[in-house]
């Protein structure tokens, strides 16, 4: 099987480094807890832009360029550009490929989008199929209302489980050799759904997808939560955290004293009026490539498990009466050893 443990993980023996990043968040995450970890705040959500859609393009595109730019290279020298996000036919990275010298692999897998990049990302480099590649995904509170809810201006309220798309956008650059934090496992997700039909609580749609995964992660690589210093949900919030830790229980897996939900660490869910916390793709890819990454960099983290989390979910399918399909990709990213080597 090469390369492949298990039953879904891979493990890079070459260790593709995590080389730089770049985060870039909104107004109100830029009040949140994290701000300090972020590269750009946004004085609005407009960005001076006309629609909400061209300024969430325009941000992605500006933290791939700036990703690269910190590590003094030209978009001539990224041999794959992984990204997605939310939008119809991925408008928002379609638009900011069209401006990149980059070939270019669009991606959807709605919020799970951040890991699912970084793990292609990361396996392309490992195999020696490119020199550098970039992973990238962006969201935008309003330009998601829009396509997935309903279009600000009509006021609609929401229920307590219903969580914040997040403003933001995160780009690695990932390569193959430095200093830098290093991706030694990618575990692939399966679709998962327990039946949820509530597109306002998706936490609860999506906690199964996450539970399995994380569970198949530490059966394919042996390894328990407490060998990591942080397991990171991405966008599960407050009630899809607390589901997806009473679940791990019943397989044995108490990750209490390591976990944490991105969705629920980038907003202050009381003060913020967010209800049960953030979502989107840009949720995990902004607090990955700002809090999670500085970390590393910092030794507070030396192994985190980011696993990100989406909703599988259009419009048309809501419409139609179907249920919301949950997936989980998981990415173990490591930098300085630990106790448990």
């Amino acid at each position: 099987m090469g390369k492949r443990i298990g039953n879904q993980t891979v493990k890079l023996e070459n260790r593709p480094r995590i080389i730089n990043t770049t985060s870039i968040v909104g107004p109100k995450e830029g009040q949140g807890p994290l701000s300090k970890y972020f590269d750009i705040i946004l004085k609005d959500d407009l960005d001076g832009q006309e629609s909400y859609e061209k300024a969430e393009s325009k941000m992605l595109y500006c933290a791939i360029t700036e990703t690269i730019k910190k590590a003094n290279l030209k978009e001539s020298d990224i041999n794959y550009l992984f990204c997605g996000d939310l939008l119809n036919q991925l408008i928002s990275s379609n638009f900011a490929a069209r401006d990149l010298d980059i070939p270019f692999i669009g991606l959807y897998g709605a919020c799970s989008t951040m890991a699912e990049s970084l793990g292609l990302g990361a396996m392309i480099v490992d195999a020696g199929f490119a020199e550098y590649a970039i992973a990238a995904t962006s969201s935008h509170f309003s330009s998601a209302e829009r396509q997935f809810r309903a279009p600000l201006e009509m006021g609609g309220q929401k229920p307590p489980c219903s969580q914040w798309t997040v403003t933001g956008t995160g780009s690695m650059l990932i390569g193959k050799d430095g200093n830098f934090p290093y991706v030694t496992y990618v575990t692939n997700g399966k679709v998962k759904d327990y039946g949820i039909k509530d597109t306002n609580n998706m936490g609860a749609a999506m906690a199964p997808a996450a539970v399995d995964t994380i569970k198949q992660h530490l059966q394919d690589t042996g390894r328990k939560p407490e060998d990591y210093d942080l397991i990171a949900t991405g966008d599960l919030g407050k009630i899809g955290k607390k589901i997806t830790e009473e679940l791990l229980k019943e397989y044995g897996f108490n990750v209490q004293d390591v976990y944490i939900d991105c969705g629920e660490e980038i907003f202050d869910c009381k003060k913020q009026n967010v209800h049960s916390g953030g979502s989107g793709c840009g949720c995990s890819a902004s607090v990955a490539s700002g809090y999670i990454y500085k970390n590393l960099l910092s030794g507070k983290f030396k192994k985190v498990l980011l696993v990100s989390t989406g909703a599988l979910m259009s419009p048309t399918s809501s419409f139609q009466g179907e249920s919301i399909p949950g997936i989980a990709h998981a990415v173990a990213i490591e930098f300085g050893g630990s106790k448990n080597d």
